[in-house]
Order: C-alpha cells, then structure tokens, then sequence
C-alpha cells in the first residue's frame, strides 16, 4: 500500500485520479447534501496500483482489476 494524499469534502480531488473514480467522489458528495461534514476528509493510497478512496465516514471507492469502480458504503 503507498499512502497518497488527503482532501477536505467539496475540494478538488487530486488530478492524478481517472475521471471514474472522480465521479464517483461527487456521487457520494453530493449524497450528503445535507449532512454535516464539516471537518470530512478523503484518504487517498494506492493499493496494486489502482487507487483507494475512503472518506471519514467508512465510505470507500475501489476501481477492480477490470477498471470497474466500486463504492462501498458502510
């Protein structure tokens, strides 16, 4: 795992991150309207090389070996 980088809710995502996986981020943003987050970040690290994105609140974003992305929720 190498760790990458952190971001506060409703900032850009890093521009390194594949379109995919950045509309999967608004998705889930945009979920939460509504919602405190105040003080929310994103985790971003890179397992086998396809990035990992998982929010304070449990919620994840996995893109498979296949390139599928994949939002887990908890």
């Amino acid at each position: 795992m190498q760790l990458g980088t952190r971001w506060n809710v409703g900032d850009e995502p890093p521009a390194r991150l594949e379109e995919p996986v950045r509309a999967a981020i608004r998705q889930v943003e945009g979920e939460l309207d509504g919602v405190p987050t105040d003080g929310w970040r994103w985790t971003l690290t890179w397992l086998e090389g396809r990035p990992v994105v998982e929010l304070d609140d449990g919620t994840s974003i996995r893109v498979g070996h296949d390139g599928s992305v994949e939002i887990v929720t908890e």
